[in-house]
């Protein structure tokens, strides 16, 4: 079956199409600027192609990805007749969303009551289901989530420490984000490790956002991410852990309302809130030498070590660390440092091999006397979409 993947964001699209009897992605593609001047899309096949055109809208962007889907030279389709169904990530709907789900007009009313869960993310997630049933009407919409997968937390993990009513009533409560890398990351670990029963993962989900997940026996226990995207380790743009009289403290200071300190913490804090400049890792490996790069460094590392041995003291052990997404799987030198003085808990790291090995691929870095295994998994979100979407439209 053939299914296209959508990840919409607020001035992006990401898109895939996928045959899901082999896994193949067919065509891969990346509209940036849409809304701005000089927009362009990243349309991937065989070969790499940059095709530059006006996308006033998401709608635009959309449409210039199925014509390319179905051109004579550059297409891999012959008619959009192919495509039978469409996966779209969300990030959180609450507690009522926490597995996939073919989107009708009641679903798709009913999730607009709760885009606030994710307001970085889900707004523009949701006008990209609009824009395909626009576009594509005949073809069914599935929307998978990525709280399903933290749905397992038991509820001392998912509850906070405020008044009950607050969760019986209005449901604020952790949810965490990232779900479905993490699940393909207990997927994978599966399939190299065999049964999952009894054994313990603390997968790393480090990129521009980032998480930390707690599985054990195979099923979510705990999470970085709390009631939106905004909790957890430091992040490109986003502060992470924070104590929440800071927000009124900074309300003062800047004379701003509780809407833009939010966005403040969300869109200017993280990485580039102390570097003043730089919210993506390469450009932070490579200014090190600057103080205040250094600390942005330090500090991304000491929040993802310190839920590292939270979630170990929580599972009673831990037998497999997991490094994904982009800088994870990427960034060598923060695999290091997060892993470097963990001897501990029984962590034997091989820098030879974590500087050495090529990008892309499942890797260990961890010796073999070390009784806990360190591992790159590449993530595949789109992959997990495809499949929860073909599942459900069979």
């Amino acid at each position: 079956m053939k299914v296209l993947v959508v990840n919409s964001g607020s001035s992006s699209l990401k898109a895939q199409l996928m045959e899901t009897s082999n896994g193949k992605v067919l065509a891969k593609a990346y509209c940036q600027r849409i809304g701005l001047d000089k927009s362009f899309m990243d349309f991937k096949t065989s070969e790499k192609r940059v095709i530059e055109a006006a996308m006033p809208t998401h709608k635009e962007a959309f449409q210039l990805f199925l014509n390319s889907l179905t051109d004579k030279k550059i297409g891999v389709i012959k008619s959009l007749d192919e495509i039978k169904a469409i996966g779209h990530r969300l990030v959180n709907f609450g507690e009522k969303y926490n597995k996939s789900i073919v989107v009708d007009k009641r679903v798709l009313k009913d999730l607009e009551k709760y885009v606030n869960f994710a307001p970085l993310h889900d707004p523009a997630a949701l006008l990209g289901i609009k824009i395909c049933l626009e576009l594509m009407p005949k073809v069914k919409n599935v929307a998978v989530f990525d709280t399903a997968f933290h749905s397992t937390m038991p509820e001392k993990a998912y509850m906070y420490a405020i008044p009950y009513e607050l969760y019986s009533k209005n449901k604020i409560r952790r949810y965490g984000a990232h779900g479905t890398s993490h699940r393909y990351i207990a997927l994978k670990c599966k399939e190299l490790f065999g049964s999952l029963k009894g054994k313990k993962i603390i997968s790393c989900h480090i990129g521009s956002g980032s998480s930390i997940c707690a599985i054990k026996d195979g099923v979510c226990v705990d999470t970085s991410m709390g009631y939106t995207p905004l909790a957890g380790v430091v992040m490109g743009t986003r502060s992470g852990d924070i104590d929440p009289s800071v927000v009124k403290e900074i309300m003062a200071v800047k004379g701003i309302d509780a809407d833009k300190t939010i966005d403040l913490l969300n869109k200017q804090s993280g990485l580039l809130g102390i570097t003043g400049k730089y919210s993506d890792m390469r450009d932070i490996d490579d200014n090190l030498d600057n103080p205040r790069v250094k600390l942005a460094f330090d500090m991304l590392v000491y929040s993802i070590k310190k839920y590292i041995g939270a979630y170990a003291a929580a599972m009673n052990g831990v037998d497999y660390i997991i490094f994904t997404a982009g800088v994870g799987e990427n960034d060598a030198l923060v695999r290091e440092a997060v892993c470097k003085d963990m001897e501990y808990l029984g962590v034997e790291f091989d820098s030879k091999i974590n500087k050495t090995a090529p990008r892309g691929t499942i890797q260990e870095f961890s010796k073999k006397t070390s009784r806990v295994k360190v591992y790159r998994i590449p993530t595949d979100e789109e992959y997990m979409i495809a499949m929860d979407t073909a599942s459900l439209v069979k």
